[in-house]
């Protein structure tokens, strides 16, 4: 397959332009074929085996995008590795997208993925428009064949399919668009915040109706979930939006979105402590899978902030008096070390803490046992305390954190944030924003009387005592000599606190760098991941957010 093969669609009917060297002349206009698009199987030969060839390759790709072109759904399926399932979105693919006219050109290939560009007019009862964008298609040998064939995924027919369920579709969009602006006014859009995207998207589907638009034609991506939003291809019409007040502050946001761009994946969400609002969230890389509101991973050290808080109401410990460091200890035949198996002697639980001592915290779960009549106190104190695992209802879809309860070893390991813990930077810029007002108060992005949604509400507060010295020691954390987030907390001004972590997931070569803070009334939590300690990535990260407010 060469550059400047075209297949087309003129008048509504696909075609193949002839003229491309690498389609030998195949007319769909009259189904002539002018030579040999693919091997005759012979029954008495074994199926090919081995990695697919450049001719292979170009065939099978050729053929496909012709068949496609062509309105024979069946056909294209035939052509892939899935037939039942490509066959069905090929033909949704010409009945619901409304595609008038259409070229598709092929790029050159790379082994054997092959791209190509498909520009289209769109046409819904007398409105028209161009749409064009690109794709790649991959060959691949079939399994019990031989033959080469396309491997089938949604994806192929456009980049924004990505589920079996989701389908192209154009006509009077389902929702009104909706102009969302941050608590000042500011309008949010993705092409100022990428991150925002697939929030906006989302919004537009939970609110549009409500925030008082009016509908126009559109081209879509049905997600065909009630969960996942659409997303919005083409505007043939504009309807009229309505304005959706939102709790994002603009130049937080901004700062967010700069803060992860220099990392090829990377989280971070701003939390209001005295009310809950979320005021940044930014995701690297940005447009995709929303990690700081709905990913799920081991938190590191940062989950000591609740560790810490259940051993102070338990009065098992207190910030200014010493508490034990050893360079490991063990529970339940686990044992847990020190990086690089430090120690400390005579050193108050406040320093432990600021110099992130495992031990401190794994040498106090025989304690919390007797007193609790079991080792789970860590996953009640999480729950009852900072609203982990509440369902909670932000305004759109969240992953709010899971401390299940664990005995033994397991128990051992969630202090200390790994193991069964499972969390985010929005769980974590909470519990953060907990500690510093005392009180845990649900984050959201949207108020709630829009929609009259319930906010989780904790079981009980921190005792004012247990408060206090929680801030304390996450303030001697950010600006003692030792503690481990001073160097990115320098340049972060007024009161501030912080706590960094790092998580070893299984498999990977590199930790997962955690960082959370609080500076003044405004508390952030970040995830760079696969990329070491806490105060290395996710450490600056923070504080430039901080540093916008």
């Amino acid at each position: 397959m060469r550059s400047g093969a075209k297949v087309a669609v003129v008048g509504g009917v696909f075609v193949v332009v002839a003229g491309g060297v690498g389609y030998g002349g195949y007319n769909l206009w009259n189904g002539v074929m002018g030579g040999e698009t693919s091997p005759r199987s012979n029954s008495a030969q074994a199926p090919r085996t081995g990695p697919v060839t450049d001719e292979e390759v170009t065939t099978a790709a050729r053929d496909f995008l012709a068949a496609w072109a062509a309105g024979e759904p069946e056909k294209a399926g035939q052509l892939t590795n899935d037939p039942v399932a490509a066959g069905p979105a090929v033909a949704a693919y010409h009945d619901g997208a409304r595609v008038s006219e259409a070229v598709i050109t092929p790029g050159t290939p790379t082994g054997t993925t092959v791209p190509f560009t498909v520009k289209a007019v769109i046409t819904y009862e007398n409105v028209s428009k161009p749409w064009s964008y690109t794709s790649r298609l991959t060959v691949v040998r079939g399994q019990t064949t031989g033959r080469a064939l396309v491997k089938w995924a949604p994806s192929v027919l456009h980049p924004k399919l990505l589920t079996a369920e989701a389908t192209l579709r154009t006509g009077v969009a389902k929702t009104p668009p909706v102009k969302a602006v941050d608590r000042n006014g500011t309008e949010l859009t993705a092409a100022k915040y990428p991150s925002l995207r697939p929030i906006l998207d989302e919004l537009r589907t939970r609110y549009g109706t409500k925030a008082g638009g009016e509908t126009g034609v559109e081209t879509w991506v049905d997600s065909g979930s009630t969960t996942v939003p659409d997303t919005t291809l083409l505007v043939l019409s504009k309807g009229k939006p309505g304005t959706l007040t939102t709790t994002i502050d603009a130049g937080v946001q901004a700062a967010a979105e700069k803060a992860v761009a220099a990392h090829s994946s990377a989280s971070v969400v701003a939390v209001q402590p005295s009310t809950g609002a979320v005021r940044a969230v930014a995701n690297s890389p940005a447009g995709g899978f929303n990690t700081a509101f709905s990913g799920a991973k081991m938190p590191g050290s940062t989950m000591k902030i609740v560790t810490a808080a259940l051993l102070l109401e338990k009065g098992l410990v207190k910030a200014d008096q010493v508490a034990e460091c050893p360079p490991s200890a063990m529970y339940y035949g686990r044992t847990i070390t020190n990086l690089d198996g430090f120690s400390l002697k005579a050193a108050t639980f406040g320093e432990g803490f600021a110099r992130s001592c495992n031990t401190a915290f794994i040498k106090k779960i025989d304690d919390v046992e007797k007193t609790e009549g079991d080792d789970s106190g860590l996953a009640r104190e999480a729950r009852e305390v900072f609203g982990i695992g509440l369902e909670w209802k932000t305004g759109i879809t969240s992953f709010d954190g899971s401390v299940p309860e664990a005995t033994g070893g397991a128990a051992a390991e969630q202090y200390i944030g790994q193991g069964t813990v499972q969390m985010n930077p929005l769980n974590i810029a909470s519990i953060t924003a907990t500690a510093k007002d005392g009180r845990f108060r649900q984050p959201y992005l949207v108020p709630a009387d829009l929609d009259d949604r319930p906010f989780a509400k904790a079981e009980r507060t921190l005792p004012p005592a247990v408060a206090r010295q929680l801030r304390d020691v996450m303030r001697t954390t950010a600006t003692a000599g030792y503690g481990t987030a001073v160097g990115p907390m320098a340049s972060v001004r007024g009161d501030k606190g912080a706590k960094t972590g790092s998580a070893e997931a299984d498999g990977q070569a590199t930790s997962d760098s955690w960082f959370t803070a609080f500076a003044d009334d405004l508390a952030a939590a970040a995830l760079v991941e696969q990329a070491g300690h806490g105060a290395t990535a996710a450490g600056p990260l923070v504080a430039k957010v901080l540093n916008a407010r």
